[in-house]
């Protein structure tokens, strides 16, 4: 099949060198030129626009930081739907408000194409191995149109609703990880004076009733951060589950109430931001904290 990856950060690139794996004809876009160049030595295409991507492929999709992204790849002269694009099958993976997905179904219909949203859980490694989870939304043919290629992304697509459902579960799934890594940081904090082993301090906390999935997949990069403050290279970074919470808690106030501790979560994260450690890896945050208690 051919198909096209608009927004080539992390989680994109990786997305794209799955589908190249499992035998697509991949074309690829990005606003900063050289992020393709991996995936073209891999054998993808380089498209110069959104456009002209769309123009080459029978799925698009997109995968970028924010709703103003959406609107810069999908919208203009040189944008995704600016052609004809008829019976396109674009596929939207982004963390937004529900409303923006919703709005952005409305535009994709009138231009002749069909979209499912379909926002993913996982990192990096899961991208690669095709094991994210998918939460998709849209109407049930379209989300079935759609799966033959999810299937292949994610180790489980769950069709939640209709468009925005899956916008509002991703936003769902992702606040208590976002949490959990202030609360393990302020746990640490609370035992780091008896200088115990690191590995072994996050294997029992993985064992308790408290310990997420998390800590068990990522048990070994906690470790190392917490005794050098660094894990690795970052796959899901401070200022990404900072304009997580934002968008989290700006959904909650638009629908009537409040979010206290994303609220108090966020401001830490912001501090630590501010601090240098926006780039950091989330496997980083718990040694923040503890540091900065002194």
């Amino acid at each position: 099949m051919k198909i096209g990856v608009a927004g080539l950060g992390r989680m994109g690139a990786a997305i794209a060198r799955r589908l190249i794996d499992v035998g697509h004809e991949v074309h690829v876009w990005n606003r900063t030129a050289e992020r393709a160049a991996p995936l073209a030595a891999a054998g993808a295409a380089v498209a110069a626009s959104p456009r002209e991507l769309a123009a080459a492929v029978e799925a698009v999709i997109t995968i970028v930081t924010d709703a103003e992204a959406i609107e810069a790849v999908y919208g203009g002269p040189d944008g995704l739907l600016a052609g004809n694009v008829a019976g396109r099958l674009f596929i939207e993976m982004s963390t937004v408000r529900p409303e923006a997905e919703t709005a952005l179904a409305e535009r994709v219909k009138s231009a002749g194409a069909v979209l499912v949203e379909c926002p993913v859980g996982g990192t990096v490694g899961p991208a690669l191995q095709g094991k994210l989870l998918g939460l998709a939304g849209g109407e049930a043919a379209d989300v079935e149109r759609a799966r033959p290629v999810l299937d292949q992304l994610c180790r489980r697509v769950d069709h939640v609703g209709p468009i925005g459902a899956g916008a509002s579960m991703k936003l769902a799934i992702n606040l208590p990880l976002a949490v959990f890594w202030q609360a393990f940081g302020e746990a640490y904090a609370l035992c780091d004076h008896l200088k115990v082993d690191r590995g072994w301090l996050v294997e029992l906390f993985a064992d308790t009733s408290g310990g997420p999935n998390v800590l068990k997949a990522r048990g070994a990069a906690v470790a190392k951060a917490l005794a050098t403050a660094e894990s690795g290279s970052a796959t899901f970074d401070c200022d990404s589950i900072r304009k997580d919470l934002r968008t989290m808690v700006a959904e909650a106030h638009g629908r009537g109430f409040a979010l206290p501790v994303a609220e108090r979560t966020l401001a830490v994260y912001d501090e630590a931001s501010q601090a240098g450690w926006g780039g950091r890896d989330c496997t980083e945050l718990p040694a923040y904290w503890a540091g900065r208690k002194g």
